[in-house]
C-alpha cells in the first residue's frame, strides 16, 4: 500500500525501537509489530486477495465480452476494476515488507515502482469515481445535453486522460521513496536496508508536498461528490413527486434510483475504507517532525488497519455489483454458462416489440 513507510517504533507489546537496541542485539527488527497482529492481518488479506481478484477479473470480463454491459457507466467501473486488480496484485509484496521490512532484498528500482504503482491506481480510483458521479449527475439532471455530451468514445478518451493524470500525479514517488539504510547503527550497514522515504524527500519538504497532495485527492473527490449526490437526490426527489409520468419515463427513472442507490454505496465504501489510510498518513508526517513515540504509535496502529481496510476498498466493489445489481449478476451467469431464471426482464412489454424498451435503457442510463 502506498504508505511511504519511515518507522521509528514497532507497534507490538513490547518496545522494539531501533533507537532502543542495546549492544546485546544483533539484528535489526524482522518486522514492525506483534505475531498475531500480522497473522490476522496476513489472513484477513488473503481472503479479500481471493475475493477481489477473482470478482475484479469477473467485472472486466462481463463488460468487454458482452455488448450490452459496455454503457459509458461501466467503462468507468471496468476502469476502477483495473485499479483494484492491480493493487491487489501488489499485496504480496506488501505483506513480505510487513513480516520483515528491512533489510530490503528486492532493490531500489522495485520498492520505488511498487509505491509509484499503488499510487497510481489509488489516483485513479479516485479520478474515476468522481468522473463517473459527474456523469451520472448529468445523465439525470439534464439528459438531453448528457446524451449529446456523454459518448462512450469521449468516456475512453476521459479514462485515458484520468490515467495520464494519475501518473503524472504519482510521479514524484520516484524521489520520495528509496532503499536507505540506518547510518545510526554500529551493525552491518547491509542489514539495515529499508524501502522507506528517503531523507532528502524529508529535508527539502517534498515529502510535505506529497501527503497534501494525497489528501487533496482524498478531501476535494469527497466534497466533489457529496455535492453532486445531494443534487441528484433532490432532482430524483423532485421527480418522484410527480404525478404524470409514462411509462417509458417511469422505468427510466427507476433505473436511476437503483443506479444510483448502487453507487452511492460503492462511494460510502470507499469513503469509509479510505479515511483511516489518510489519518494514519498524517499522524506519520507530524511524527516525523514532532519527534513523538505517542504519534509513532497511534500512526503504527492506523496504518495496520488501514493496510486491511485499503485492500477492502479493492476487493468490495465486485460484491457491492452483484448484491445490488440484477443485470451484473445475470451477466455474470451468462458468464458462467447458467441461466438466471430468477431475474426479472424489465422491458417484458408490448413497447418492446417497437423497441421502445431498448431505447429507454440507453447508454446514459443503462448500467450494472
Amino acid at each position: 500500500m502506498p504508505s511511504w513507510p519511515n518507522h521509528t517504533q514497532c507497534v507490538s507489546l513490547s518496545n522494539c525501537s531501533w533507537e532502543n537496541y542495546n549492544s546485546t542485539w544483533d539484528f535489526p527488527p524482522l518486522n514492525l509489530y506483534s505475531i498475531p497482529l500480522l497473522t490476522a492481518t496476513t489472513v484477513a488479506c488473503s481472503l479479500l486477495f481471493l475475493v477481489g481478484v477473482a470478482g475484479n477479473v469477473m467485472t472486466i470480463l462481463v463488460v468487454s465480452k458482452y455488448r450490452d454491459m459496455r454503457t459509458t457507466t461501466n467503462l468507468y467501473l471496468c476502469s476502477m476494476a483495473v485499479s483494484d486488480l492491480v493493487i491487489l496484485l501488489c499485496m504480496p509484496l506488501d505483506l513480505y515488507r510487513m513480516w520483515r521490512y528491512r533489510p530490503w532484498r528486492f532493490g531500489d528500482a522495485l520498492c520505488k515502482l511498487f509505491n509509484f504503482v499503488s499510487e497510481l491506481c489509488t489516483y485513479s480510483t479516485i479520478l474515476s469515481i468522481t468522473a463517473l458521479s459527474v456523469e451520472r449527475y448529468l445523465a439525470i439532471c439534464f439528459p438531453l445535453r448528457a446524451k449529446a455530451l456523454v459518448t462512450k468514445r469521449r468516456v475512453r478518451a476521459l479514462i485515458l486522460a484520468l490515467w495520464t493524470v494519475s501518473m503524472m500525479s504519482a510521479g514524484p514517488v520516484f524521489v520520495v521513496v528509496g532503499v536507505e539504510r540506518d547510518n545510526r547503527s554500529d551493525m552491518d550497514l547491509e542489514d539495515t536496508r529499508e524501502c522507506k522515504m528517503t531523507h532528502y524527500a524529508m529535508e527539502s519538504g517534498l515529502m510535505g508536498a506529497m501527503m497534501w497532495l494525497s489528501s487533496a485527492f482524498f478531501v476535494m473527490p469527497v466534497f466533489c461528490l457529496t455535492v453532486l449526490y445531494s443534487l441528484i437526490g433532490r432532482k430524483l426527489w423532485q421527480r418522484h413527486r410527480e404525478t404524470c409520468m409514462s411509462s417509458r419515463v417511469a422505468h427510466r427513472e427507476r433505473s436511476n434510483r437503483q443506479t444510483i442507490k448502487m453507487l452511492v454505496v460503492v462511494v460510502f465504501a470507499f469513503v469509509l475504507c479510505w479515511l483511516p489510510f489518510h489519518v494514519g498518513r498524517y499522524l506519520q508526517f507530524r511524527a516525523q517532525y514532532a519527534q513523538s513515540q505517542l504519534l509513532s504509535m497511534l500512526s503504527g496502529y492506523c496504518n495496520l488497519i488501514s493496510v486491511v481496510l485499503f485492500y477492502l476498498s479493492a476487493a468490495i466493489n465486485p460484491i457491492l455489483y452483484n448484491t445490488m445489481s440484477w443485470k451484473y449478476r445475470r451477466a455474470a451467469a451468462r458468464l458462467f454458462g447458467v441461466t438466471d431464471n430468477n431475474q426479472p426482464h424489465r422491458c417484458r412489454t408490448a413497447s418492446n416489440l417497437k423497441g421502445e424498451c431498448s431505447k429507454a435503457w440507453n447508454e446514459s442510463t443503462a448500467s450494472f
